[in-house]
């Protein structure tokens, strides 16, 4: 079995420096951390890591916390899950899945017991309890999300009130004279989830400067007979509205409702969805939509946490950063006038 010391002689160095370039722990010259990479790939060398993590005081893991719920949309976290497990493994880091809604518990065990460097922590409420657990625990920790105190945190999230602006923005620009968005679960509004609150202000903000009439419709549950119902409770006012969909869960359900009852969305009425461009660009017809740029945000939000990971590194002064949404003309809203 292939050794750090068959790594250093094979580099041409000492063993120390070996055990530096991979902990991270000393400031080592370009030209000699390259040698020692090289060879650990000659060598195909794996440390051992209970060893490593003894050496360097690091476990090299990064916990992640993602609640899954009746209403989570699961084909919607794979991008994120994704993204963050291929920025961890760049930086030689594995993750470790916390998917059980242990609350602030989970936070104590994954820090507590030493399990990993640094936690990423997902499903953030508006006032959530684990927050103040989180900011006293003795690793990194960063949001995905922005509660409405961050406790000195710092988080990373798409900018929810400016997608809201851009939806609204978008259907003011094309004739409408009212917006009606087709909102979530009661189990997401139950929780105070921040993402939701930051949207409908941005879209009332919107609405309020247009002079349009803004209305929601919630709660509403996951499948066919609840879209139909909010559907029908958003055209109960005639016209051609307006439609978003902030759930991304709900955008197909509404839009085949829409087109089972014979309105057309791109003809009768407009209908912008929440969500990634590639759930919009598969559906038919292809949904207009505001990007939830989820691997943007995951990107961020690591490149974040292994500033603070690198103790001799500058921290980012901002606690909150918000990546910008995109707004994407397809096949479901009205030409513009």
């Amino acid at each position: 079995m292939v050794t750090s010391r068959d790594v250093a002689r094979v580099a041409g160095v000492s063993q120390s420096t070996v055990s530096y370039v991979m902990s991270g722990r000393r400031s080592i010259s370009p030209q000699t951390r390259k040698r020692v990479l090289d060879a650990i790939d000659q060598l195909t060398y794996q440390p051992n890591a209970g060893a490593r993590a003894l050496a360097s005081q690091r476990t090299q893991v990064v916990g992640l916390v993602v609640p899954f719920g009746a209403s989570a949309d699961t084909a919607g976290i794979l991008p994120f899950l994704e993204t963050i497990a291929g920025c961890a493994r760049a930086e030689d880091h594995d993750v470790l899945l916390v998917t059980a809604d242990e609350g602030a518990a989970g936070l104590t065990r994954l820090a507590g017991r030493a399990l990993c460097d640094a936690i990423v922590l997902m499903g953030i409420e508006a006032v959530d309890a684990r927050i103040p657990v989180a900011a006293e625990l003795g690793v990194p920790v960063i949001l995905i999300g922005v509660p409405d105190d961050s406790a000195g945190l710092h988080c990373v999230d798409l900018d929810f009130a400016l997608a809201g602006e851009l939806a609204v923005d978008e259907l003011a620009g094309l004739g409408h004279d009212r917006v009606v968005l087709i909102g979530h679960p009661a189990e997401v509004i139950d929780r105070d989830l921040n993402y939701v609150r930051r949207f409908q202000r941005g879209s009332a903000a919107a609405a309020r400067r247009h002079g349009l009439g803004h209305s929601v419709v919630d709660p509403v549950p996951p499948g066919t007979d609840a879209a139909r119902a909010a559907v029908e409770r958003a055209l109960a006012d005639g016209g051609r509205p307006g439609i978003v969909v902030p759930n991304s869960q709900a955008v197909e359900p509404v839009l085949h409702t829409l087109i089972e009852r014979g309105v057309v969305p791109g003809r009768d009425v407009s209908l912008i969805g929440l969500c990634t461009d590639a759930d919009a660009e598969a559906s038919v017809p292809a949904v207009t939509n505001v990007s939830l740029e989820p691997r943007d945000v995951s990107r961020r939000a690591m490149h974040i946490l292994f500033q603070l990971l690198d103790r001799d590194g500058q921290h980012p002064a901002e606690l909150v950063e918000l990546v910008a949404p995109r707004l994407t003309r397809r096949e479901t809203t009205v030409p513009p006038p």
